[in-house]
């Protein structure tokens, strides 16, 4: 644990006693906190060199300082108290140093405090297959894999490993055992720790991020040959995610692919937050795919564009499709329609909800019906 006087703390406590969500920081720019989705400064004067050096390079440490002063970026986890722990992301950046600090809750919340559909706990009673959480970065991703580990830890006896960069939320041994590996500092990358699970006697193994193509054939390997695995992907519905996984592979081997993921996937949980109409946070929304056989048809054939059908018609397996979740949140007055325009996929469908001036204003920024 690192010494509870560090030059950065001041700024922390800040966000914590704003209720921020994270801490920017870029030399030549003054500090600010991200609350409620809208950025805002903490202070007048910018930071200097002097400053962002001096802090970055205290928590960092100097092994980490000097990977990040070779590579640009680096990604760890830093703990200020017992209460407050920091996802941290180090960059490099047009006037100088930059950092990102994302406020990770030290309290795991469960399935239900989160809201999350019921379905979500059947992935967690699987014993092999994928399962996917996706959505864009800050969409609360990390939070609901935590829960849903937390949940398997409390319910069965199995042996989780766990593979992040960095390590946000901390699991102990209740019914499971938990091994929580950090990229780079406990295994290269994420597709060498997962290499590495095949021999390690693991039942489920969580892959941070699924980036790049060993990750993700190393991940179906694993899922076919009976482990249970969690991955995270940036995409925001499960269309997307199904098409994402299989054009990463070379195009003579999209179809064995299709094969293999037909085969092995067992649902996709996408993600995305909303603000709340009433400025009291943000709730989250979700879209779920749970595997069938009309699934495992669908993504053989490569006809991702029937998806959408299928979980619409897939209510009674636990199946929600985005915009109809979307839809329900801005019924029951929680969002703004302006809001649910904003993150639907279909446009039309919200299009009306919008004054005029607020549709034209969206329009000329872009967003387009889709």
């Amino acid at each position: 644990m690192s010494s509870p006087s560090n030059y950065i703390d001041q700024f922390f406590k800040v966000l914590i006693e704003a209720k921020g969500s994270d801490l920017h920081l870029g030399q030549g720019e003054p500090p600010k906190i991200r609350r409620n989705g809208d950025l805002m400064p903490i202070r007048d004067e910018p930071l200097t060199y002097e400053e962002c050096a001096y802090m970055l390079h205290e928590i960092a440490g100097e092994v980490r300082w000097q990977r990040f002063l070779q590579k640009g970026d680096l990604d760890f986890a830093y703990e200020m108290d017992e209460e407050s722990r920091f996802r941290c992301n180090l960059l490099r950046q047009i006037n100088g140093f930059g950092a990102v600090f994302r406020l990770i809750p030290t309290k795991i919340s469960t399935l239900d405090e989160l809201n999350l559909p019921p379905v979500i706990k059947e992935f967690g009673d699987m014993r092999g297959g994928l399962v996917l959480v996706t959505g864009p970065t800050g969409s609360g991703k990390s939070t609901t894999l935590a829960a849903l580990i937390d949940y398997i830890n409390n319910k069965h006896s199995r042996h989780i490993i766990t593979i992040e960069e960095p390590i946000e939320f901390v699991h102990r041994h209740k019914k499971s055992i938990i091994v929580q590996r950090e990229v780079p500092d406990h295994t290269r990358d994420f597709a060498t720790g997962l290499k590495a699970a095949l021999r390690e006697d693991a039942d489920i193994v969580l892959v941070g991020e699924m980036r790049d193509l060993e990750t993700i054939s190393l991940a179906l390997t694993a899922a076919e040959t009976g482990l249970l695995v969690f991955g995270t992907l940036h995409t925001n519905n499960a269309r997307k995610t199904v098409d994402r996984l299989v054009d990463v592979f070379p195009s003579d081997q999209q179809s064995q692919v299709r094969t293999m993921l037909s085969a092995s996937l067992r649902g996709v949980i996408a993600q995305l937050l909303l603000k709340r109409q009433d400025n009291s946070g943000r709730v989250a929304v979700n879209e779920i795919l749970v595997s069938n056989s009309a699934v495992s048809a669908i993504i053989r054939e490569g006809a991702t564009q029937k998806l959408q059908d299928v979980i619409v018609g897939g209510k009674a397996q636990g199946m929600q499709f985005m915009d109809d979740a979307i839809w329900a949140q801005m019924q029951r007055g929680i969002v703004s329609p302006h809001e649910a325009f904003m993150k639907a996929i279909d446009k039309n469908r919200f299009k009306k909800f919008l004054p005029a001036e607020e549709l034209a204003l969206a329009e000329s920024a872009g967003v387009e019906a889709r």
